[in-house]
């Protein structure tokens, strides 16, 4: 397969740049006001971590120059080209890793192997700022703006930036099913071809520990584009799912329709606060990292209370070490400012003890991160190679850069066994027995 973008503007100069939409991207088509003493330790700081990782730095039109690498490893470690060390030092020094990404949006560096840059990064996150600036991060890390806070009408603002911004961009990259969470392969590495039987394969693992068969009540927080309402209900389910993205519900309704299960199944626009009932079973899919810190406990409070005795919560849920999780909960990052407003990635023991409080117990907790890593590399390849199509769309340079590094960025974290996902259940009383275990 062939992986193309549009051409890139010379990043090396102002009017590269300038080729940015200013009022789209106002931060990404300017520099950031910077001294040239902060600019100088960030580059300082950044090439002092930089010259200790399994990374190749080449200057654009200057000698590559090659970092340690350690003893066995197989291969060249993958190249950062700095097209623009001058800007890219500066956004670093200004903004840390928001910085980092912008700059990568203004095309200020590259590199052929992107996820292999970004997973060498991930693996040694804890080694790239100096011990003694780890102890001030409170006073160099920018705070997440209030603006993004799941408050009723934030979530509804914070879903609409990202899920309403085209059913036909999502579908450019996803397979048939649209569906937008980990796969769950029957063996790994996988072919794009493999991804409609591998989502299903995930969502039927859903429904059998969410015990859906016929006559069950599901409720489903988080509607996607509808492959797991439609999947219940052909089991003789009786489904209610709900969403707050205008986008999704109306693809949605049509798929479902086109299914031939509209009389088993509703979608309404619907915050997950505002739900009333009692369901054999609830499940919710890659929702809980959009929900915030904040709002967790009504989070699981909902569950418990929607929940019918006997009843259980299936989760499927992206996860992060509880460290991790704590120093990134109140800090703005790449990701939160241009991809997933108002979200973070709980850590397994915040939702053991966010629905221990709840008075809901994990029953069942299994774990399949590398099936993510290599969903995430069948969508970025085909985003890649369907970059004329998302031209078309009205979808600009900037964004490209953008989707490309989040796909990437995301990748990285699985296989820099960063970032995990897990599939969970959730059960009230003490009938609840399960397992805990790794999926095969």
């Amino acid at each position: 397969m062939t992986l193309t973008l549009p051409p890139a503007p010379d990043p090396g100069t102002r009017s590269g740049r300038d080729l940015v939409d200013a009022e789209r991207w106002p931060d990404v088509a300017r520099l950031p006001r910077a001294s040239a003493l902060r600019t100088a330790v960030a580059r300082r700081i950044v090439e002092r971590a930089l010259a200790r990782l399994p990374l190749r730095v080449r200057i654009a039109g200057a000698e590559t120059f090659d970092t340690r690498q350690p003893e066995g490893t197989a291969g060249s470690p993958p190249t950062l080209t700095l097209h623009d060390p001058e800007a890219f030092y500066r956004r670093i020094g200004t903004d840390g890793l928001i910085g980092f990404g912008e700059s990568y949006m203004a095309g200020e560096w590259d590199s052929e192997d992107l996820v292999g840059v970004l997973t060498v990064l991930a693996r040694h996150v804890d080694d790239l700022v100096p011990q003694a600036l780890r102890r001030m991060r409170g006073a160099w890390v920018r705070r997440r703006p209030t603006s993004d806070l799941n408050t009723v009408d934030g979530a509804r603002r914070n879903i609409h930036r990202h899920y309403d911004l085209s059913n036909d961009l999502f579908a450019t990259f996803l397979d048939p099913t649209l569906t937008y969470s980990s796969a769950l392969f029957s063996s790994l590495p996988a072919d794009i071809g493999d991804l409609p039987a591998a989502q299903h394969r995930k969502i039927d693992r859903l429904l059998d520990l969410a015990g859906t068969g016929p006559g069950t009540t599901l409720l489903e927080i988080g509607t996607g584009w509808g492959e797991l309402a439609i999947r219940a209900a052909l089991r003789g389910a009786r489904v209610r799912t709900v969403t707050l993205s205008q986008e999704q519900r109306a693809l949605a309704l049509r798929r479902i329709a086109d299914a031939g299960v509209a009389d088993r199944v509703t979608v309404e626009l619907c915050d997950y606060r505002r739900l009333e009932g009692t369901y054999d079973a609830v499940v919710s899919v890659e929702m809980i990292e959009a929900v915030g810190a904040a709002y967790w406990p009504a989070y699981f409070g909902t569950l418990r209370r929607l929940i019918a005795p006997g009843g259980r919560a299936v989760l499927q849920a992206i996860t992060m070490p509880h460290e991790r999780m704590l120093n990134t909960a109140r800090t703005h990052t790449w990701i939160s400012k241009y991809v997933f407003p108002g979200g973070l990635i709980p850590s397994r023991e915040a939702i053991s003890r966010q629905s221990a409080a709840a008075g809901l117990r994990v029953v069942h907790d299994a774990g399949y991160g590398d099936h993510y890593a290599e969903t995430l590399r069948l969508w970025r390849e085909r985003f890649l190679s369907r970059s004329a199509e998302v031209t078309a769309l009205g979808f600009d340079h900037a964004f490209h850069r953008m989707w490309e590094l989040y796909l990437a960025y995301s990748e990285a974290g699985f296989r820099s066994r960063y970032l995990d996902v897990r599939q969970l259940v959730l059960a009230g009383g003490p009938e609840a027995h399960g397992t805990n275990g790794a999926l095969a």
